[in-house]
């Protein structure tokens, strides 16, 4: 909310604009909110509707209509949000400043550039506005330990992947010298292809092993990238174990050591935690 003296120094016009705008308390504020994220959500369909030939070439003058409809509105609500705020250079540069910016530019720069309308899909960041209006930011926390968990993780991580991207050459280069040319391992770069595509287990089936012992490698291959894809899970949540467990309250009187840092008494015994 706004103090007295702000108020008096505004038009009254400013003052409702900015408390419907921004204010996420007052009925009119949320009603706003609501509305504007069912446009965003509509908007982006259209977007996705009109790169489907099909209903392009049936309804494209009409979803034409909505996309330049959509982009006059959020271009009048960006300006209000300019206009009914005491410092607009702050808001133009913020997070959701820039993102409300970027949504309308494409509409524009789509009358220059051929498809740059699709661009409006950038459209969807907007939902985040979501987090404020229904107040998820105190469920923040846990992508919090998330977030530094990969963050502690970055170095086993990367010699992980360093490894595997050994593994994947290594195999390469013998499935080249094993199946050859005319099983459709062309060249090194297509062996290690098959490799990638096979020990993560997507396996498209255009180039495929035709010698008994490049079945046995391949079979080895799928086998271990089963084992590979659980080795990141288990590394992250190995972290995420820590961060709960650095970030919890030790029970003086029982020793419990996994109440949650909020929490006021032990979960065990019930005793005051300090």
């Amino acid at each position: 909310m706004m103090n007295t003296d702000k108020r008096q120094h505004w038009p009254k016009w400013k003052f409702i604009v900015h408390q419907i705008i921004f204010g996420t308390e007052t009925p009119a504020g949320r009603a706003f909110d609501v509305i504007l994220m069912i446009s965003i959500s509509i908007s982006v369909l259209v977007v996705f509707l009109d790169s489907v030939k099909s209903i392009h070439d049936e309804h494209g003058d009409l979803l034409y209509a909505l996309e330049w409809l959509f982009t006059i509105l959020f271009t009048i609500e960006y300006a209000l949000r300019i206009i009914s705020t005491r410092r607009p250079a702050s808001y133009i540069i913020s997070f959701y400043g820039i993102i409300d910016l970027l949504s309308i530019l494409p509409t524009y720069l789509s009358l220059i550039l051929t498809g740059g309308q699709f661009l409006i899909v950038i459209r969807i960041f907007r939902l985040l506005r979501l987090f404020r209006i229904l107040k998820l930011g105190r469920y923040m926390r846990a992508s919090s330990f998330l977030r530094l968990s990969i963050y502690n993780s970055r170095f086993k991580i990367a010699v992980f992947l360093w490894s595997v991207m050994v593994l994947v050459v290594i195999i390469g280069a013998v499935m080249y010298l094993v199946e050859g040319p005319e099983n459709g391992y062309k060249n090194i770069p297509e062996s290690i292809y098959w490799t990638i595509v096979t020990l993560t287990t997507v396996g498209y089936g255009d180039i495929s092993p035709q010698t008994g012992l490049g079945k046995v490698i391949a079979s080895l291959v799928m086998i271990i990238g089963y084992g590979i894809i659980a080795i990141p899970t288990g590394i992250i949540s190995a972290e995420i174990s820590r961060a709960r467990l650095s970030s919890s309250k030790r029970c003086r009187k029982c020793g419990e050591d996994s109440n949650p840092e909020e929490a006021n008494f032990c979960k065990e015994c019930g005793y005051k935690l300090h």
